[in-house]
Parts: structure tokens; sequence; C-alpha cells
């Protein structure tokens, strides 16, 4: 029987003297390093907070909530902590403060923001928080042409793409324990592709435009969407070069490099980028070597692939399966081997929580246990 692995944290049950210790550690494993302060208006017997975590493959979607308290990610914390996410936040009830690169915002229900964990950050709670966010490694949002650079600020609510990914992220939230291996597999490339739509639109523009570049008119941005339909449908042929892409769609291969720069990334890097995320889905979905999967999409030479990998995912194939292995977050992959998904964040053990399996064909949440 397939399980999805659900995360529960919350301070029912915890001492007064114990919770902001317990918060801060709560924080720190479901998000990034951190330290917590408690509200002088809600010591420790009046504060209560919860947090539910749900692994879609390398994305993690944590629901918190909690009442007033502040926090401080500092560059110390950064620097040990290391991982290179970025988080987008919907704040479904109460307010909050959040400061991250000389750029403080306030956000209130129906607010949406985007933070980097590259940054050091500041956050204080005002009234009773309830606020959903999906964390997102950087490598991840690569894959579908996502920003490069550093990304933080707020949302556009009034833009179609942030309403749909809002929209999307509640209905996975309730689902996502009850998904098949490949379900998961399609639920996380689509909420990275809602990311991505929502992160350019909020920037004025369908891409992050290079230097000098000049955007396409409707027609190229159109014909783009179908190279990279079918660049997605031919991503194992190993004579997947521009000049075959070009012939296909009847272009030039000056005008198919026109339609990537708009995005900042070369048609070959666009090749590499999905390759590679193709393998990377297949590291972790079952036990063939990983010279065999490399040679399926398209790199002929295991040393090659090993370093394009490590560019990207900052790690080896075999180290990236490895660890995916070992990590919370375990689901049973589509031939039966226990397939682990890595954590995002620092993990660290809470004391008495209970993290637990959910099985997918329609058991009810068993409830939560205190800390």
């Amino acid at each position: 029987m397939n399980t999805t692995r659900v995360e529960h944290f919350t301070l029912d049950g915890v001492p007064p003297q114990e919770r902001e210790q317990r918060w801060q550690e709560v924080v720190s494993a479901t998000h990034f390093d951190t330290r917590v302060r408690l509200s002088p208006d809600h010591p420790g017997q009046a504060f209560r907070a919860s947090a539910r975590r749900v692994h879609v493959d390398d994305l993690a979607l944590v629901d918190t909530r909690c009442d007033p308290c502040t926090g401080v990610r500092s560059r110390g914390r950064i620097q040990d902590g290391g991982a290179d996410h970025v988080i987008v936040v919907f704040t479904r009830a109460g307010r909050e403060t959040v400061a991250q690169g000389g750029d403080t915002r306030e956000l209130r229900r129906g607010g949406g923001a985007v933070w980097d964990s590259t940054s050091a950050t500041r956050f204080q709670v005002w009234e009773p928080l309830v606020k959903r966010s999906l964390i997102i490694p950087r490598s991840a949002l690569r894959e579908v042409g996502g920003p490069r650079g550093p990304v933080r600020g707020v949302l556009d609510q009034a833009e179609p793409a942030t309403k749909l990914l809002a929209d999307y992220l509640d209905v996975l939230a309730r689902t996502a324990e009850e998904l098949s291996p490949a379900a998961v597999a399609s639920a996380r490339t689509a909420a990275l592709h809602l990311v991505s739509a929502a992160l350019l639109a909020d920037r004025g523009r369908s891409g992050p435009a290079a230097a000098g570049s000049v955007p396409l008119p409707l027609p190229l941005s159109l014909r783009r969407s179908a190279v990279v339909r079918w660049i997605e449908s031919n991503l194992n042929r190993p004579d997947l070069t521009p000049a075959l892409v070009a012939q296909g769609h009847g272009l030039s291969v000056r005008t198919l490099h026109r339609l990537f720069e708009e995005s900042g990334e070369t048609v070959a890097g666009f090749v590499r980028t999905r390759r590679l995320a193709r393998a990377r889905a297949d590291l972790t979905a079952g036990e063939e070597p990983v010279s065999v999967i490399a040679a399926r999409w398209g790199f002929a030479d295991p040393s090659h692939f090993t370093r394009a990998f490590g560019e990207v995912y900052g790690t080896t194939p075999t180290r990236y399966r490895a660890d995916a292995r070992t990590r919370p977050g375990a689901r049973v992959g589509a031939d039966g081997a226990d397939a682990r998904v890595p954590s995002v964040g620092v993990e660290r053990p809470v004391p008495g929580t209970q993290r637990q399996a959910v099985p997918q064909d329609g058991g009810q949440d068993r409830g939560t246990r205190p800390m």
C-alpha cells in the first residue's frame, strides 16, 4: 500500500516554561533555523501553536498556526543551514511583518509574499496567525524557467496567476497525502509551473529578460510554448540539438535562440536543465544504476552527468538518491521501493513529535500528539 508521510507538530501538553524553546525547534524543523521569542502578551502559559508539513517530492507544504511571537534568521544561521530555497507564503488569518534584505512588508489575511532562504530575515507576528508556506529548492524552480536571482516581495493578489496558485495550494494541502507516486510527481510539476507563472507575472513580463533583450511579441511567445512542449516530449533523443528543434518548427536557429533569450537562458541550457530534472525523478523513483539513467537522458559520459547534476542540485546523483531515502518524508515508489524525499531546511529532532504515514486508501488522520 502506497503511503505519503505527513508530519504534525503541536505545543498542546508542553509545560509553559518550555514552549518558547519547543516552538523555536518546530520553526527550525519545518522551515529554517531561526531564533524565536514569544510575545510578552502571550507568555508560555498562554502561547499556542501548531504546524503540519506535507512533502510533495522535494517541495514542502507547511501550514502554521501561532500566537504572537518574533523570529530572527541571522547570517550565521544561514551559513550553518546552507540550503538555497524560495518560500511562497499566503496569509490566511492574522497579521505579520517580515523584513528581508532591507525590504519590510506587512502581510494580512489574503496576502501573499515570496522570500529567499539565503537572506537574513526578521518576522513579528502581531496577532494570531494562520499561514501556508510552500518551500521550494532553488534548483527545482530553475527546472521550469523560474527566476534565477534573489526573489522576495509581495505577490500581486490581483494577478490571475497568483489567485490560481493560492487555490491550487488549497487543493494540494487537502489531497497530497492521498496521491499516488505518479500523481505526486505531476503535482510537483504543476506547483512549480504555477509558482514560476506567479513570480514572472508579478514582475510584469513573460520572463526574466536578459540584459538588453526586447520583449517577445505575442505570436513568438506562443511559438515558444509550442517549442517547449516539443522539447519536453523529445528529451530522450540523442540528436536533440538547437538545429533540430528549429527545423522541426520552421524557425531559423537565430529566431529559436531569441525565444529563449527572453528567459535568460540558452536552448541547450534549457534542454540540459529539463534532462537533469527527469534524471532526478528517476533517481528517487527506482533502483536503476546511475549510468543507465544518465544515458537515458542524453548523458553518455557518466562523469559528465555527475558534474552537471552537481552544478544544479549541489551533490552527486548517488548521494542525492541516498539522502532521499534516509531523510523524513518517505513515500513508496511506483516499483515498491522505499523512496524518501529530502527534508526541507534544518531538520532537527523535536522531542515527542508524532510523524505518521497516512494511508492513501482514504484513511483518516489519527490526530496530533503533543511534543
